[in-house]
């Protein structure tokens, strides 16, 4: 078995983590610092366009020996881009609009490694959210909590967030952010797991 590169994964979210680490993978954390929100400022392009470049960011910004994984995830709902909710009743109004709609989560992943991007790659999943009562809202935001401001589409699929949808598009390791599959293909190719 070949020597692999060290790798680092450039997010602090705990979900990513998991996922990579739930696949067996040894890597290391070291959160970016990139202010999002001027980036996506400056953004003029596509939901996947975005996606990409907010993940190479934070890879780019990580100082690490090694490959380091960028990631990041946008959501788009009838042509409208969303950002977590800064509290519950954003959470609770963001919901609203999702309620009886499709909206699309597009991740962006990238690997950098001695500053050069080596590999970019988005997927795109389709959710259709069911058409819920404000009860049934109400009692989810009561029982999920704060932890929904985490994400944002205001849920955790592996959780209680399950409960919203109709009907799910794609890849589900893309739902939670972290386009696993292509990730490790690509991690083979550029030395950071073996062939």
């Amino acid at each position: 078995m070949h020597l692999t590169k060290t790798l680092t994964l450039a997010s602090k979210s705990k979900i990513r983590a998991q996922v990579l680490a739930g696949a067996g993978v040894a890597f290391d954390v070291a959160p970016s610092g990139v202010d999002e929100e001027a980036l996506k400022a400056l953004h003029s392009g596509d939901a996947a366009g975005l996606a990409v470049g907010l993940a190479e960011a934070k890879a780019r910004a990580v100082s690490a020996n090694g490959l380091i994984i960028g990631a990041d995830q946008v959501l788009q709902c009838e042509g409208v881009l969303y950002d977590k909710p800064r509290d519950m009743e954003e959470a609770r109004a963001n919901l609203k609009k999702f309620r009886g709609r499709t909206h699309y989560l597009i991740g962006g992943v990238v690997l950098v490694e001695d500053g050069k991007t080596l590999w970019a790659h988005h997927q795109k999943v389709s959710l259709a959210v069911r058409d819920f009562s404000d009860a049934f809202l109400d009692a989810y935001l009561e029982e999920a909590g704060e932890t929904i401001l985490a994400s944002v589409g205001c849920y955790q699929l592996e959780g209680l967030g399950a409960h919203l949808f109709d009907t799910i598009d794609g890849d589900y390791f893309s739902t939670l952010g972290l386009p696993l599959l292509p990730l490790l293909q690509a991690l083979r190719e550029h030395g950071g797991l073996p062939r």
